[in-house]
C-alpha cells in the first residue's frame, strides 16, 4: 500500500518520524540508569556468585551485573520509547509531507 497525499493525491509522500527517534532516545536513557540501578542494587547477587575466584572475582561479577543490567535496561527503554513516540507521530502530530503541495497530513485511522 502506497501513501498518497488526501489533498492532490501525489505518491510523492515524506515521512518524518521525529517522535519516535526522540522516544527512543529517551527511553534508551531511562532504560539504561534503570537497569544500572536495579544491577547495582542487586550487586551482592554478582558478588556472591564472583565470591569464588576472591576479591576479583567479586569486582568482576558485580561491573559485569552492573553493565548487562544497563545494556537490557537500554534495550527494553528504547522499545518501548519507540513505540510511544510511533503512536504520537502516527496520531498526533502531522508527520507525513507531500512534496508536492507541500500539504502535511496523519495516517488514518
Amino acid at each position: 500500500m502506497s501513501l498518497q497525499c488526501p489533498r492532490c493525491h501525489s505518491p510523492n509522500v515524506a515521512s518524518f518520524h521525529h517522535a519516535m527517534k526522540v522516544g527512543a532516545a529517551i527511553g534508551t536513557v531511562g532504560g539504561v540508569v534503570r537497569g544500572v540501578s536495579a544491577a547495582l542494587a542487586g550487586g551482592n547477587a554478582g558478588g556472591m556468585l564472583g565470591a569464588i575466584g576472591g576479591p576479583v572475582g567479586i569486582t568482576l561479577g558485580s561491573v559485569s551485573g552492573a553493565i548487562l543490567g544497563g545494556l537490557a535496561g537500554g534495550v527494553g527503554g528504547c522499545a518501548l520509547g519507540a513505540q510511544l513516540g510511533e503512536s504520537l507521530d502516527r496520531h498526533v502530530l502531522a508527520h507525513n509531507l507531500c512534496l508536492l503541495c507541500g500539504h502535511r497530513f496523519n495516517l488514518p485511522a
